[in-house]
């Protein structure tokens, strides 16, 4: 899964600085030094000392508290040494120096704040990577006759996730696959993921219609999800080289056929999961060297400047190359490139290719069936 660019934790320890220390220390002492010239420039008595006051909070936006305190504790250390380089010390030059200390003592108690909230949002960023990740599992390379790659894009880079989903498996109706998308965001969105995701692993193997898979699936987002709450999704099923796909209320898959982009359009609409879908199936022969992509609506959404990104245009040149992995790559660094990093929901994304028929080799024997096989 890929996500945003993601804040670096600061440093509270003693190792070395992080790049956010290093920039505010160094805009800092940029400060000391240009303020400490202009004082020399001048000569007595310290005129612009006040001035320095402005480092340990210019630290303070980046930097830990302990470099603030640092930069705060040299620049009343300066400040100190001007005002002590005068004949008779003024009480306005006394109340500049306590200024600078004083500031020192606000700004290293706001730097501890905010490195405090940045820690926290860091860690919930980790924990909402961990439990998406436990929802969705990792795809490919090969389920049964198709190669099969997946990735997840983020439209952002705090800890708010989404609830896409998806999951290819090979059950005894043929290779199974499902993509889909809860309304909403957070982990309400991912708990309801969760739900249809396990009754998903469980219907896949038992039901052999797609219909009867969908008809358990809204039973169970029903019976967990709120009055506003829904999942569109698509179900695909490979059998033979058949391709069957029942959508309920879900983007259509792409076929990619000798340079053509082919939607799969359902033969009649269905509502999402939890408002009793009645879904038709859509039967596609496949062959050899097809691939099929998978997406949920972030895909559609992604714009720039008002103009939606040419998905069906440019399918064919960024996913009919290399490994499905190659392809999705080539989607994704596209994306990206075409909203400049801007995202507005996330993209679950599964890419597969049919790579022909099994092979007619014989399963292999359990071993406690071996000597009943040879007798």
């Amino acid at each position: 899964m890929l996500s945003g660019v993601r804040t670096q934790p600061f440093q509270s320890g003693h190792g070395p600085l992080s790049p956010g220390s290093r920039a505010g220390l160094g805009a800092a002492l940029a400060l000391l030094a240009i303020v400490s010239a202009v004082e020399l420039a001048d000569g007595r008595p310290a005129h612009y000392i006040a001035l320095m006051v402005a480092a340990p909070f210019l630290a303070a936006a980046l930097a830990s508290w302990r470099v603030v305190l640092g930069v705060g504790l040299l620049a009343t250390g300066i400040g100190a040494a001007f005002a002590l380089a005068e004949q008779t010390m003024s009480l306005v030059t006394a109340v500049n120096v306590a200024g600078i200390a004083l500031a020192t003592a606000i700004a290293g108690a706001v730097a501890a704040v905010r490195q405090r909230q940045s820690e926290r949002i860091a860690e919930l960023s980790r924990l909402a990577s961990v439990a998406q990740q436990a929802v969705l599992r990792s795809l490919g390379p090969q389920v049964g006759t198709l190669a099969v790659a997946a990735r997840y894009i983020s439209s952002t880079a705090t800890a708010e996730i989404g609830g896409d989903l998806y999951e290819a498996m090979d059950t005894p109706y043929g290779v199974r696959m499902i993509i889909g998308d809860v309304r909403g965001k957070g982990l309400e969105a991912v708990r309801l993921a969760s739900i249809v995701l396990g009754s998903y692993r469980h219907v896949a193997y038992e039901r052999a219609d797609l219909r009867a898979v969908v008809t358990d699936l809204d039973r169970a987002v029903a019976r967990n999800a709120g009055d506003e709450d829904f999942v569109t999704a698509a179900l695909v099923e490979e059998r033979g080289g058949t391709l069957t796909i029942v959508n309920c209320g879900h983007p259509p898959p792409l076929l990619l056929r000798r340079g053509a982009v082919i939607p799969l359009e359902p033969p009649a609409p269905a509502p999402p999961l939890g408002f009793m879908p009645v879904v038709r199936p859509r039967v596609e022969r496949l062959e050899p060297g097809d691939r099929l992509l998978l997406f949920t609506d972030g895909l559609g959404e992604a714009r720039r400047d008002g103009e939606f990104f040419p998905t069906a245009d440019r399918a064919w040149r960024l996913l009919g190359h290399g490994t499905v992995a190659d392809g999705l790559a080539s989607l994704e660094t596209a994306l990206v490139e075409w909203v400049h990093g801007r995202l507005d929901d996330d993209i679950a994304l599964v890419l597969m290719e049919y790579t022909g028929p099994r092979s007619a080799t014989a399963a292999p024997v359990p071993s406690w069936e071996v000597g009943a096989a040879e007798s």
